[in-house]
């Protein structure tokens, strides 16, 4: 999925409270995934905006909610409800419902002192948005990751990664993979980075290579501010990722 904050006003605005912060889950604001479900019987909601910048314009979300629920032990339920938009170059801009993502995530090994933690997060995107105006794929996608995590003192990463299939008009099937680093900088502040990288997703488009750099505020046990944002790194970065990010605000209980 491709990221962008609203405004840059809004950008800097966050700036001085982005550096006295500190994240505790792993995912967002980040692509890259972990394989750590939410505690059973709890929850997570978040309401954020994501947009991505290309030469063509500005596509995104603004906002969506996002819903994960521990309904098992080592297991979570999930489901994203986008409103999106699309602002193109040359054309009029849309808006309205995205499409909706829904998963399970599953752990199936726990982290122990010499061995990472796993996990399976698969996940459907089905195509609610209208894919005429810019607002969804035009077809349902499957993505089929595996995911690792492992924390040393102050220091946690994951990764992985995992296969998409999509067969909307012009797109094709294609690998993600995805790897994370952030340190724990105070009891609130975490910093964190992750590189990621995708195979050809739309024929002719080629394949990319991207970043993102990010953190969240805990403003206590249940509400956190979180933040990224990154560009593409490879040589059709005009066409995939001019300028990415994500905003959001979660509550856990």
């Amino acid at each position: 999925m491709k990221k962008i904050v609203p405004t840059f006003a809004l950008w800097f605005a966050l700036c001085p409270l982005l550096l006295v912060a500190r994240p505790v889950m792993a995912g967002p604001p980040f692509l890259t995934d972990d394989p750590e479900p939410v505690e059973y019987q709890h929850s997570e909601f978040y309401i954020a905006t994501q947009m991505t910048k290309t030469e063509d314009g500005t596509e995104g979300t603004l906002p969506q909610i996002e819903y994960n629920y521990g309904a098992a032990p080592n297991m979570m339920v999930h489901i994203v409800i986008p409103y999106a938009f699309s602002d193109p170059e040359n054309g009029s801009s849309e808006s309205g419902l995205g499409d909706v993502e829904l998963g399970v995530k599953y752990r199936f090994l726990q982290e122990t002192a010499h061995r990472p933690m796993v996990g399976i997060f698969p996940i459907v995107v089905t195509s609610t948005g209208d894919d005429e105006k810019g607002l969804g794929n035009g077809s349902t996608q499957l993505f089929l990751p595996l995911w690792l995590q492992k924390r040393w003192g102050d220091w946690l990463t994951y990764g992985g990664g995992g296969y998409w299939i999509n067969n909307a008009d012009g797109a094709k099937n294609h690998w993600f993979l995805g790897w994370q680093l952030q340190k724990d900088i105070s009891e609130h502040l975490t910093l964190g980075g992750e590189i990621f990288y995708s195979t050809e997703e739309a024929a002719g488009e080629g394949n990319s290579t991207g970043f993102n750099l990010g953190c969240i505020y805990n403003f206590n046990d249940h509400n956190h501010l979180l933040f990224s944002m990154g560009r593409g790194l490879s040589s059709n970065t005009d066409a995939t990722n001019e300028l990415s990010s994500y905003l959001g605000y979660q509550w856990t209980w």
